[in-house]
């Protein structure tokens, strides 16, 4: 199981903080594909930056049992 955090828009558009998904074995990018689907986000998760464990990581990732993924959408301010 890998523990998903979800911050800012995403948080409100998903209802939850976080949660835990079967995606052991599969990479970043299609763990936002599972996300996607799930809460069928309009704003889709490709602006997104991952960091898994605390590092920042690239879509082509692959997720191992136990890894922590948070998503972080892109902020502006002025």
């Amino acid at each position: 199981m890998i523990q998903v955090k979800y911050f800012a828009y995403l948080k409100e558009a998903t209802g939850v903080e976080g949660e835990m998904i079967d995606a052991a074995g599969k990479s970043v990018a299609e763990l936002k594909k599972l996300i996607e689907a799930k809460y069928q986000l309009v704003s889709n998760l490709a602006a997104a930056m991952a960091a898994v464990n605390e590092e920042f990581a690239a879509d082509d990732t692959v997720l191992k049992d136990g890894d922590q993924v948070a998503f972080i959408t892109p902020v502006s301010g002025g």
